[in-house]
């Protein structure tokens, strides 16, 4: 066994499923190695962000790593944003980047790719990943490479994986599976949850707010049991929308301050004992609540610990946690599902197309024929989309990057093999929409919804009076076709019901719906967020 193929046997083994990826100069022997060994498949995109951002929805749909594999340099410098997006939100990459040689480095001369100098790469990939390592000598490799993978499942967050091209081929041994559960104090573990289950006792309007790390580790059947067994009322962060889908727990909604919904803010915000499970603090989360959530009466269990008012308990892992509270609940009465009400019945006419149009259209398709995952790029599609049936939906709610919609969209339909819906604007499109022509090669057939305003929309809301805006107009419906899809273009409210009802009946390649909308029209949502925004900004 060569260092390449231990290290794809080690990568299927800590459970890897797919590697995306580019190749280059550097790249080519470990390539060749990923093609001819076909321990595991290989997709190939166009541009190395696309490749990092599908890595990262494969990740989060997995709840364990998916892998970026590009070149030294130029390939992976090009990746930096979506791997530093993949760590702020806590997707679980494992990025593998070829390297210069031993005879690259003994030249004297400067290596082409080279920033500054050789090691600057995984200096700066040190930054956004939380474990790192050159695979310079074979014989270390081994214990290297588990203990990176160890790393990244642990922490839910990127590593980085250097292969020296002249490496590639020589002879390796085995990657040892290490154990990956970190270890318990019971003791502390009994008397967290116990105090915990006290704090809920004692409160007159519990709340259970789960976040993103529920996803990442896996836990979502956990918190279904543990929501059943405290009946009190579920509500999501902005991040974590998507959680809990059609499970069968009193799930309100999501939360997202003066820009969601009144009840379930008054709900969060009036809270005397916010359970906050797999929740981070970020100012998407939070920083437009209508009233200040007092954290000192909060019980958050994140990151490794659990804070209580003043009192925390550290070292104390969200999985271990939620399994000493499931086992010292009783099963009691779970209570109602809530059904929480989304737009429905489009009235397909000739009226100009809004933002509630769409997700009116959106969910009629998914009560006609069934829910599908759903990929978002930032901006209104986002908002757009709290307004559809809460189904699966990776999006970069927190890190707010622009151009992850479609690839992220490919990435989902690898990850889970259903096809996904991928809802992106002209915007983000013009960045990586074009990675729908890997379609045909792959058989992929996501349904895309792009928002065409001709413009930055969600910029113009904070910053209307600026000309840069504004996009240049294009045609992206028959772009579509030339990427071998199939393209439509939807001015009103009756050719939106027509190009859906086409797009869900062709399952043959990729389906985008080019919807025109105003200039300045914006979901209800979004404005209730620009708003709050601009309050909060007013308040600091």
């Amino acid at each position: 066994m060569n260092l390449a193929e231990s290290l794809l046997q080690g990568l299927k083994q800590y459970g890897v499923e797919e590697i995306f990826g580019i190749p280059g100069d550097f790249a080519l022997p470990l390539f060749k190695v990923i093609e001819e060994s076909a321990i595991l498949p290989l997709y190939t995109f166009s541009h190395e962000p696309a490749v990092g951002f599908a890595a990262d929805a494969a990740a989060r749909f997995h709840s364990r790593p998916s892998v970026a594999a590009v070149t030294y340099g130029a390939g992976a410098f090009n990746m930096v944003n979506a791997v530093a997006a993949a760590y702020a939100e806590k997707s679980p990459v494992v990025v593998i980047s070829g390297g210069p040689g031993d005879s690259d480095r003994s030249t004297g001369l400067l290596v082409h790719h080279q920033a500054k100098q050789l090691s600057s790469q995984i200096q700066m990939f040190e930054e956004v990943t939380c474990d790192q390592v050159i695979l310079d000598d074979p014989a270390c490799a081994p214990e290297q490479i588990a203990r990176v993978l160890r790393n990244c499942i642990l922490e839910s967050r990127p590593v980085y994986i250097e292969v020296p091209r002249d490496k590639v081929f020589e002879a390796c041994a085995e990657v040892p599976l290490l154990a990956i559960d970190e270890e318990e104090d019971e003791d502390a573990l009994a008397a967290c949850a116990d105090e915990i289950i006290k704090r809920i006792e004692n409160a007159t309007l519990p709340v259970m707010m789960v976040g993103v790390e529920i996803r990442r580790y896996g836990l979502e059947a956990a918190i279904r049991e543990l929501c059943q067994k405290l009946n009190v009322p579920v509500v999501t962060t902005f991040m974590g929308r998507g959680l809990l889908a059609g499970q069968d727990v009193p799930l309100q909604g999501t939360y997202m301050g003066m820009a969601g919904d009144a009840g379930i803010t008054h709900l969060v915000e009036n809270s005397d004992a916010l359970i906050l499970l797999g929740v981070l603090l970020s100012d998407t989360n939070f920083g437009i609540s209508e009233k200040k959530i007092d954290l000192q009466k909060a019980i958050l269990a994140s990151d490794g610990k659990v804070s209580l008012g003043y009192h925390s308990y550290l070292d104390m892992p969200l999985k271990a946690l939620v399994k000493t509270l499931n086992q010292k609940l009783k099963t009691g009465d779970t209570g109602v599902a809530v059904k929480v009400e989304y737009p429905h019945n489009l009235s397909a006419d000739d009226e100009t197309i809004t933002p509630t149009d769409i997700a009116r259209a959106v969910n009629d398709m998914f009560k006609e024929h069934e829910l599908m995952p759903i990929a978002s790029d930032m901006g209104d599609c986002l908002f757009t989309a709290l307004d559809i049936e809460n189904t699966e939906l990776v999006a970069p709610g927190y890190y707010a990057t622009m151009g992850f919609g479609v690839p992220s969209g490919l990435g989902l339909q690898v990850a889970t093999g259903r096809r996904p819906l991928i809802m992106v604007g002209d915007g983000a499109f013009q960045m990586t929409g074009w990675e729908l022509l890997n379609c045909k090669r792959y058989g992929w057939n996501p349904i895309v919804l792009l928002f065409n305003n001709s413009g930055w929309e969600m910029l113009r809301a904070f910053q209307p009076e600026s000309k840069f805006n504004d996009l240049d107009h294009l045609n992206y419906a028959d772009i579509a076709d030339s990427l071998g899809g199939v393209g439509y273009r939807a001015n009103t409210r009756r050719e939106l019901k027509a190009s859906l009802d086409k797009a869900i009946g062709d399952d043959s390649q990729f389906q985008l719906i080019e919807i025109m909308l105003k200039r300045g029209q914006l979901s209800q949502t979004l404005s209730r967020f620009v708003e709050g925004v601009k309050r909060m900004r007013g308040r600091g």
